[in-house]
């Protein structure tokens, strides 16, 4: 009989289950040695980059910047349908993020007193993507398409270069497809210190985004205020809220698929029905044996899954949004039922037919997504963390008459006579 993988926890609470959802803690330890990593970047730029990448990815660096021959030649190495894929990924990306440009909206708050908010796209961006052994392309996509319908005029991407010190063709390519020239090889916590200082081949940004490993959260945090980040975010998280009517092979499908990224990486059933959660692990260990993860997918779920019974659905919500997963799918009779009590979750997946694994690639919405417990207070990445409205107010003679009063009175209030004078001065007769 194999070794049970999906743990059942009756009256469970989200601080009881496996992997579960905390505020970020990172190790003193880890913390110092960051903080040596970035100042050293900052204190000796492309010396270092080469140097970390030596010690860290146990490669020597041709070059930092990837030359642009090496973009145009990725397309040869790649297959013709991969950039469809990526194409129609971009699209549908693009469509979804398009709609959350915002729009100027002029309210007269006073006849003659006008106030608007006006989008300014930040400057420079730095996106960075996980890679070494790995290849993200699909996180390029949701960074770089993101950052270009914003508006930002200067987009970099930083990714740690593969074991012959390059990075991986599918990566430069979805690059290239979605609008970034810059591209730099390096990661880690060298490659946060770079964009955040700048080094002599790598520009200073404004602002960095992008998940990462411990060490590269911890660097996003420790550079902050200098440059801002956009979400501190850790493992790939996946809750599934199940009922009787739910396809045990559906949900184990998509458990195997969010354990798949890593051996840290929870995957939850929350579910009012033991015999589907008795089903789903049968399921689990069946699909188990041909995955070519096969490994590192039972380490996952040994050490951060787990079932949980629940009485009904109001308990699983409430389970749910004590968790606040990265993602939260709905398996039951009617999915929309619940919807409208759901209030901490990263990005919810109604319905059957509506798996994580197609919000990571091509549905259009964003997989750069808060973990940890944190979609308690952050959201999705979007359009609007790539900018911020700038306010503007115009006033005519007779608007600013209108609420003149007002604003002496309360400027008087608070000891500012020289705010009530700048009232005053615009009506009272000009000198002769």
């Amino acid at each position: 009989m194999p070794e049970h993988l999906l743990k059942i926890h009756s009256s469970p609470r989200a601080e009881d289950l496996p992997g579960r959802a905390n505020r970020l803690h990172l190790d003193p330890e880890l913390q110092r040695v960051v903080r040596e990593i970035l100042e050293s970047v900052q204190a000796h730029g492309d010396t270092a980059l080469r140097s970390l990448t030596k010690r860290f990815d146990g490669v020597e660096l041709e070059h930092i910047r990837v030359p642009t021959s090496d973009i145009a030649a990725a397309y040869d190495v790649v297959e013709g349908d991969y950039v469809d894929a990526v194409r129609r990924s971009i699209d549908a990306v693009r469509s979804f993020h398009e709609s959350q440009i915002p729009r100027e909206v002029r309210v007269e708050t006073a006849p003659g007193v006008a106030v608007w908010r006006s989008w300014r796209p930040i400057a420079a961006v730095g996106l960075y993507v996980p890679g070494g052994r790995a290849r993200y392309p699909s996180s390029v996509v949701m960074l770089a398409v993101t950052a270009q319908v914003s508006g930002c005029p200067k987009r970099i991407l930083a990714t740690p270069p593969d074991d012959r010190g390059k990075v991986p063709a599918a990566t430069l390519v979805a690059a290239a497809e979605a609008g970034i020239q810059d591209i730099f090889c390096v990661g880690g916590a060298q490659a946060i210190g770079a964009l955040a200082h700048g080094t002599q081949t790598v520009p200073k940004v404004d602002k960095i985004f992008g998940p990462g490993n411990a060490y590269v959260t911890a660097a996003k945090l420790q550079v902050f205020p200098e440059v801002a980040i956009d979400l501190p975010a850790g493992p790939s998280e996946l809750l599934i809220i199940a009922d009787e009517t739910a396809n045990a092979a559906w949900v184990a499908a998509d458990m195997l698929a969010n354990a798949e990224h890593g051996m840290d990486s929870p995957v939850l059933l929350v579910t009012t029905n033991r015999e589907l959660a008795e089903e789903v692990e049968q399921e689990i260990q069946r699909q188990l044996l041909d995955l070519p993860h096969r490994d590192l997918i039972t380490a996952s779920l040994r050490g951060c899954s787990g079932a949980a019974l629940v009485e009904d659905l109001s308990q699983a919500v409430a389970l749910a949004n004590e968790y606040a997963p990265e993602h939260l799918e709905i398996m039951i009779r009617n999915p929309h039922a619940i919807v409208t009590d759901l209030s901490s979750a990263g990005s919810v997946f109604l319905g059957p037919y509506s798996p994580n694994a197609a919000g990571d690639y091509c549905t259009g919405s964003n997989h750069v997504l808060p973990t940890g417990g944190f979609a308690r207070m952050f959201a999705p990445l979007s359009v609007e963390a790539f900018g911020r409205p700038m306010q503007l107010q115009e006033l005519s003679a007779s608007g600013l008459a209108a609420i003149g009063p007002t604003a002496r009175a309360l400027a008087r209030v608070e000891g500012l006579e020289a705010h009530a004078r700048a009232i005053e001065i615009r009506q009272s007769p000009l000198p002769p």
